[in-house]
């Protein structure tokens, strides 16, 4: 369901700005049909309201020498009240994890990792993964190719 804050136009710069987060206020302006200082405040409202979270580049992972990504499952070896943020915390001071989930179903988290090969994974989980404590199981699977790779979708 829409969010009811936002309008047709907002909407319409969000998807720009996801497309081409290096547009200039002017030429987005042009392309939502609007002068180039409501534009300029329409974003500026959406990134105070917390719909823009932030800007950034999309890096090649392979020219950076990280060309192949490894989904990790993970369970962990107790449920208490604290334990899923001190086990997150300590996943995601790990370099080569691009995303973690806190999961339902038999595992608790999902790990999207960066590794260059089947040895860089194996020094990942040897030299890293391995050593945080609170895990009691884990399972990989190497992706194959990204068939699809979005934002979130903006509704109409």
């Amino acid at each position: 369901m829409a969010n009811e804050s936002i309008d047709a136009i907002d909407r319409s710069i969000l998807r720009t700005l996801v497309a081409e987060g290096k547009i200039k206020n002017k030429d987005l302006a042009e392309r939502v049909a609007l002068s180039a200082s409501p534009c300029w405040q329409r974003v500026r409202r959406l990134e105070e309201e917390g719909y823009i979270t932030g800007y950034s580049a999309i890096l090649d992972p392979e020219r950076l020498g990280a060309p192949d990504t490894v989904f990790v499952e993970i369970q962990m070896d107790k449920h208490d009240a604290h334990h899923p943020e001190e086990l997150g915390a300590a996943l995601a001071a790990l370099d080569e994890v691009l995303e973690i989930h806190l999961t339902t179903g038999s595992y608790d988290y999902i790990l999207k990792v960066a590794v260059y090969g089947t040895k860089g994974f194996e020094e990942f989980i040897r030299g890293k993964l391995s050593k945080i404590s609170g895990i009691r199981h884990s399972r990989s699977s190497f992706a194959l190719k990204c068939l699809k790779r979005a934002q979130v979708h903006i509704p109409d």
